[in-house]
């Protein structure tokens, strides 16, 4: 379990902004947090990891406290189980992959949970080599692999997708899904894209002005609940979802959600990622691949 209560002024684009935020998180959660820039989203993470220190306020991660204002308790961030995954790699251009990740261990540490993270994120034909030979993301990978070596108790992400193009973006969604799982981690998550949200995340919080506007699980949040009777878009399917004979199809259109009633049958032609086209016909959508 993570629990944390945090009070910052901040200063943001229109002026002073007071940070007021009070989360639980279950262990193995994957929770993203939502909203406009400068809603206080980074600065939640660099709270949780010590890079900043909020005004008051405390964190408590598996019954470890980390931050406490009343007891005046505040860990160094080498002394916080943290990953911390930023947009921007910061690889050392000196050293080969393999090196960056040895550079992360810690003392006495096993070697072999080096080969572990090269095979999981498919980096062996790549570990002799230096960062400037690799692409955006392959560092993205190496850069992911190296917050692990440490086996963190909570994993913290950035926006670490949002320079790569959609396709890298959705491979490397799928390297983070399964290491998120394989090990067990407690992963919050700052992203601003919909479709990668709902793939991703257990839990969204959308954050507005510094406090919490909204929290529950993506597909619900994002749902539009309504829709018109005379419309015709095209988005991508998020969410393929069986319900009794029927399955509910979750579109992604600009930044609503559109869900569509499909046949078993219908469903089996789509996965999710595939570009559609939704109409209205007697008001009922209809739905079809692009």
């Amino acid at each position: 379990m993570i629990e944390f209560e945090l009070h910052k002024k901040l200063v943001a684009s229109e002026g002073e902004m007071d940070l007021e935020i009070r989360l639980s998180i279950e262990k193995g959660q994957l929770v993203t947090i939502f909203g406009p820039s400068g809603a206080g989203k980074t600065s939640i993470l660099r709270m949780l990891s010590g890079l900043m220190k909020p005004d008051s306020g405390l964190i408590r991660v598996g019954g470890k406290t980390w931050f406490d204002s009343n007891a005046k308790r505040n860990l160094r961030p080498q002394e916080r189980s943290i990953g911390f995954l930023f947009q921007d790699y910061a690889l050392f251009p000196n050293m080969t992959v393999r090196e960056n990740l040895e550079y992360a261990m810690q003392r006495g540490q096993d070697m072999h949970d080096i080969d572990t993270l090269i095979d999981m994120v498919e980096l062996g034909s790549l570990q002799d080599r230096k960062p400037e030979t690799l692409s955006g993301g392959q560092k993205q990978r190496v850069a992911l692999a190296r917050t692990l070596v440490r086996n963190p108790s909570l994993l913290l992400l950035d926006e670490p997708l949002s320079a790569l193009d959609y396709e890298m973006r959705a491979k490397l969604q799928q390297y983070i899904l399964d290491i998120h799982d394989r090990f067990h981690l407690t992963t919050i998550l700052v992203s601003h894209d919909i479709s990668e949200i709902i793939r991703l995340s257990d839990i969204v919080v959308e954050l507005d002005k510094g406090r919490i506007a909204r929290q529950g699980k993506p597909i619900d949040l994002f749902s539009q609940e309504k829709l018109t009777n005379k419309f015709q878009f095209t988005g991508d399917i998020v969410h393929i979802e069986p319900a009794e004979t029927i399955c509910i199809i979750s579109v992604l259109i600009g930044r609503s959600i559109i869900k569509v009633v499909a046949t078993e049958k219908e469903a089996r032609e789509f996965v999710v990622g595939d570009k559609v086209l939704v109409a209205s016909k007697s008001f009922n959508p209809l739905i079809r691949k692009i």
